[in-house]
């Protein structure tokens, strides 16, 4: 019996074994196969939920052109297969909106993913990663011989937020120095970079708002360096969230995610006083969060940005590497929702601004005076759809010290982290300031949420 005599069903089980990118070769065997498979939206969907995650949100979500979406895939992963580099870069921006729309639509059961899969398979090649992942700026002075920047700045951008999204090792080396560290610490303690253009965070120095992500990039590979040095104490507790390959950038599968992911509320309903505030809150703010940040000792940072070396630096030439230590401080963070407002003109008008206070307390030291204090804060998307934490850290029931602008990696509730930098409260030029990062590691149980008398409890969790 031919193949085209078995039953439907059974041959559509058949070809479920094949792997997608064959589809089209074996199309081409016989007119029969050509038509059964070209327009055969079943045996398509049957291929894409053996490969990938299933892209819908909902049973009530309507079901995507499997057909187009299968071949798109398919296509991204004849590039990735190519040995031709030319032919890689070529098709970046293609490449750069397949992987983003698995990550989009990717999530996890059970802590697996088939889209993570995917995408640790395609960038385990060290073409592919040296391709796609390590084309940003810092690239053009660190890494090995086979790794460059790319001439585009846009193109060196889109790089850097997909190495944040894939993840940085601790323990990424490079040509010079043997790591990549010394010159990212450069990005980061250059307080050029911290001005009101930049509303002193990981944003572009043009007033544009737009997420810098060299500077993520650079703040990641900087506090993976520093935590990977510190007392096996506190590793397990203060892991850092992209220390594996698109670890912990997925959204479980049964998780129940905010409305504003699918349809956006009207305005007026963040002021719906019959909802609990934690219900209004589509940023999932309250919980008990790990804090790492780190400086440099400020002698060092100054002579850093105003020794006779950087003054002569020109405008827009990054500083030399820094091989001096930082400092770092482990701290826990328990956070909870005061308030919910209508957005900002610069925000996303579908999301609300979300206020926060909390507490916050070092584990691995008690008498800095800086480590323990109050923190308050919000939580807005910009209108780049961005998810900006802003946080100021209050000491003696009232002094303003230090404040924060971070970008959460990885969009809406990721518990990839929230990666930004710190600095004084007086905005000053002269510093200090310094990465912070911080991610949620625990919820808080419903009651008892204003209670701070369990301090300790919280603490030792």
């Amino acid at each position: 019996m031919e193949l085209l005599g078995l039953y439907y069903d059974v041959l559509i089980k058949i070809l479920e074994e094949v792997e997608p990118e064959d589809l089209a070769a074996l199309a081409q065997t016989s007119i029969g196969f050509n038509h059964f498979i070209k327009r055969n939206e079943k045996l398509y969907k049957a291929q894409y939920l053996k490969h990938f995650d299933d892209p819908r949100r909902k049973p009530t979500d309507p079901e995507p052109d499997w057909i187009a979406e299968l071949q798109r895939l398919v296509k991204c992963r004849k590039i990735f297969q190519s040995q031709n580099v030319d032919v890689k870069f070529e098709n970046f921006d293609f490449v750069l909106e397949t992987v983003n729309h698995l990550f989009k639509t990717g999530s996890e059961h059970q802590g697996k993913s088939l889209n993570r899969n995917e995408l640790i398979s395609l960038f385990s090649s060290p073409q592919n990663a040296d391709t796609f992942l390590h084309k940003s700026s810092l690239y053009g002075r660190a890494g090995t011989e086979l790794q460059s920047q790319a001439l585009d700045p846009e193109t060196r951008q889109k790089s850097a937020r997909l190495h944040c999204i894939h993840g940085i090792p601790s323990d990424t080396t490079g040509r010079r120095i043997l790591s990549t560290h010394p010159f990212a610490r450069s990005r980061v303690y250059d307080l050029r970079n911290y001005t009101r253009r930049s509303r002193w965070g990981p944003f572009r120095n043009d007033n544009s708002m737009r997420v810098d992500w060299e500077v993520i990039e650079s703040i990641m590979i900087v506090l993976g360096y520093n935590n990977r040095l510190c007392s096996r104490r506190y590793m397990d507790r203060f892991t850092l969230p992209w220390s594996s390959p698109f670890a912990n950038i997925f959204q479980d599968r049964f998780a129940s995610l905010p409305s504003t992911t699918s349809t956006p509320p009207a305005p007026s309903l963040v002021l719906e006083p019959s909802l609990p505030l934690e219900l209004q809150d589509p940023y999932n703010i309250s919980g008990i969060w790990a804090r790492v940040v780190c400086f440099l000792d400020y002698d060092d940072l100054h002579h850093f940005n105003f020794s006779t070396t950087a003054v002569r630096t020109p405008e827009g030439q990054p500083y030399p590497p820094i091989t001096m230590e930082e400092a770092i401080r482990h701290i826990l963070m328990r956070l909870t929702v005061t308030a919910v407002t209508t957005p900002g003109k610069n925000d996303d008008q579908t999301m609300p601004v979300v206020h926060f206070k909390g507490k916050a307390r070092a584990v691995d030291t008690n008498m800095d005076s800086n480590a323990n204090s109050s923190i308050l804060g919000c939580v807005r998307t910009t209108s780049e759809g961005e998810i900006r934490w802003s946080t100021v850290w209050v000491f003696n029931g009232d002094e303003e010290r230090w404040r924060s602008e971070a970008i959460q990696v990885g969009g809406l509730r990721s518990k990839r982290g929230v990666v930004g930098v710190w600095y004084d409260k007086s905005f000053d030029p002269h510093g200090p300031a310094g990465p912070t990062a911080f991610w949620k590691v625990r919820e808080l149980s419903g009651e008892g949420v204003e209670d701070e008398s369990d301090e300790s409890d919280w603490m030792e969790d």
